[in-house]
């Protein structure tokens, strides 16, 4: 049993190290040495001639229950931690408290827009209103509109730098 075992251990160390890599590689070593010297004690080997080609058949079947096995907790993990993701879609206080500071925010440098400027953004991003829609209603050129959101937009982005720089520079 020794001699087998250290012929088999060389072969099916490099095996079974490069199918499942080295995390608990002895114990598998030894897990399947096992089950082929059961199975020859028990009568199972019926050609002993034939011996290499019955470890490999083995090992191989050692492999594939192992991939299958890690597949299973690796899905069953997925769908916990999916379940638990799930649980509360709901924001903490904080992040709503910050979310309706920033809205606040927003709100107050769209006010700050001219009345035109503001209705265009507001129309177009917040209402979701098609820009033939709001041409029409406000008489407007597809170009005049394409330039009234641009220059909105800048402005818009140049007023919220503004005040989140003075909010900055007033707490440090």
């Amino acid at each position: 049993m020794e001699e087998l075992y250290h012929i088999f251990s060389r072969g099916v160390r490099f095996y079974l190290c490069r199918q499942l890599g080295p995390q608990d590689l002895d114990d598998k070593i030894h897990d399947v040495f096992l089950i082929i010297t059961q199975s020859i004690c028990n009568g199972e080997l019926r050609e002993p001639e034939r011996l290499m080609g019955y470890v490999r058949t083995i090992i191989r079947r050692q492999v594939a229950g192992h991939i299958d096995y890690v597949v299973e907790q690796r899905r069953r993990q997925g769908s916990l931690e999916f379940e638990m993701n799930l649980s509360d879609h709901r924001p903490d206080p904080e992040r709503r408290i910050i979310k309706r500071q920033s809205e606040e925010l927003a709100l107050r440098i769209l006010q700050s827009l001219h009345q035109r400027e503001r209705e265009v953004l507001i129309r177009f991003y917040l209402q979701e209103q098609a820009p033939g829609d709001i041409c029409r209603d406000m008489d407007l050129t597809q170009t005049q509109f394409r330039l009234i959101k641009s220059r909105a937009k800048a402005r818009f982005g140049e007023l919220g730098r503004a005040r989140f720089s003075r909010r900055a520079a007033c707490r440090q």
